[in-house]
């Protein structure tokens, strides 16, 4: 019974150490991912600050765009068009928020997985009486589980502000679908066109 839980106990012991590299290189991509976001996040502030909205602008492209063919094909259904025009540019924005909540998972677990491997590797070589391999393990260790939890941070950071400015977006694209739908139609009142919202309104 004994060689059975010790060959158990080798066995995940190979397959922990074999995870270490993995592990090493995703929180190296994540680090140069988080890079990448906060310059994205800076371009984006600098544009929202000029009054400018991607989203908004390619959105308002493709309403006139599909107005334009609604009439070119004598379609009647105009309001309903839009409105899924409207849910797929919304669900497009929800979108590109997976990325960055993803990273702010994975960033703390990686760091956590960084942190207990090297730790298991430090104990083996403590008991080998290998003491410079030790500390080598310790400090990176420590390392990954900084590196982890930073990536965690700023990840949870960026998509507090995107998560903001896509609720900001959504909000003007619906008012740009149903400020279109009363010009061609030629509505007083209120229309029909009612979009789901993802996000709750604030209290």
């Amino acid at each position: 019974m004994s060689e059975f839980v010790g060959g158990l106990e080798t066995y995940l012991y190979v397959v922990s150490t074999g995870l270490f590299c993995p592990v090493m290189i995703a929180l190296v991509i994540l680090t140069f991912w988080m890079v990448f976001c906060l310059g994205a996040l800076l371009r984006d502030c600098v544009d929202k600050r000029r009054g400018k909205s991607a989203a908004q602008e390619g959105y308002r492209l493709a309403l006139a765009a599909e107005v334009a063919r609604c009439r070119a094909e004598g379609d009647g259904d105009l309001d309903i068009r839009l409105e899924r025009l409207l849910q797929e540019a919304e669900l497009r924005l929800l979108k590109s928020l997976d990325k960055v909540s993803f990273a702010v998972r994975v960033g703390p677990a990686l760091g956590l997985m960084g942190t207990l491997i090297p730790m298991g590797i430090a104990l083996s070589s403590l008991a080998q009486g290998n003491l410079p391999k030790m500390a080598q393990s310790m400090v990176t260790a420590f390392t990954t589980t900084v590196v982890g939890l930073a990536c965690g941070v700023i990840a949870y950071l960026v998509s507090l502000v995107r998560e903001k400015w896509v609720k900001e977006d959504m909000r003007e694209m619906e008012c740009l679908t149903e400020r279109k739908l009363r010009e061609v139609v030629g509505k007083t009142t209120e229309s029909p066109l009612e979009v789901e919202h993802a996000f709750p309104e604030e209290a």
